[in-house]
């Protein structure tokens, strides 16, 4: 059973969430969090470590849960589950719209969107910031982030630099 539950929460959270990986982000912790598989620190530092990482966010938070939850079998369930409802959506979808391209009905349902994915990914970096805040200071928070917004936009360093260089720091500062 324990299976069926794991691909069932990361296939629904992936199709409800339009708009690619982060905009999933929040379903997928409703559905852990609710299921007790992780709290809310350990989700979060997941998604931490997640964001270190190369490559898409949703599949690297699917087979670490998974794989918490279920073993190898776990991990690939939750992978195949994230993945699988956006191949066949993107395919059936594209197909569709590419075929009336030219509709404004087309145009507009793709403009209609936009303002839920942005309220999705809002409410991520809310969540973010207020646990990060939380959880190491409002002092040590504010360091990072004019630390980052500086190397990022003034210096032009690269984003993986700066989460390497935040991982350490973090590391050296347990």
């Amino acid at each position: 059973m324990v299976y069926w539950n794991i691909f069932w929460s990361f296939f629904v959270a992936n199709i409800l969430g339009y708009g690619g990986g982060p905009a999933t982000i929040p379903l997928i912790q409703k559905e852990v969090i609710a299921r007790g598989w992780l709290t809310h620190q350990e989700f979060n530092e997941a998604l931490a470590m997640g964001n270190s990482l190369p490559g898409p966010i949703a599949t690297k938070m699917a087979g670490y849960i998974g794989f918490h939850e279920g073993g190898i079998l776990g991990s690939f369930l939750a992978v195949f589950a994230t993945v699988a409802p956006s191949l066949i959506l993107m395919l059936t979808l594209m197909g569709i719209l590419y075929k009336y391209r030219h509709s404004i009905q087309v145009k507009r349902m793709t403009l209609y969107v936009k303002p839920t994915i942005a309220v999705l990914l809002g409410v991520m970096a809310y969540n973010s910031f207020h646990d990060s805040y939380s959880q190491i200071g409002i002092g040590q928070f504010l360091f990072l982030g004019v630390i980052s917004y500086i190397l990022m936009e003034k210096v032009k360093l690269h984003p993986a630099f700066i989460v390497m260089g935040a991982l350490l720091y973090g590391g050296l500062n347990l």
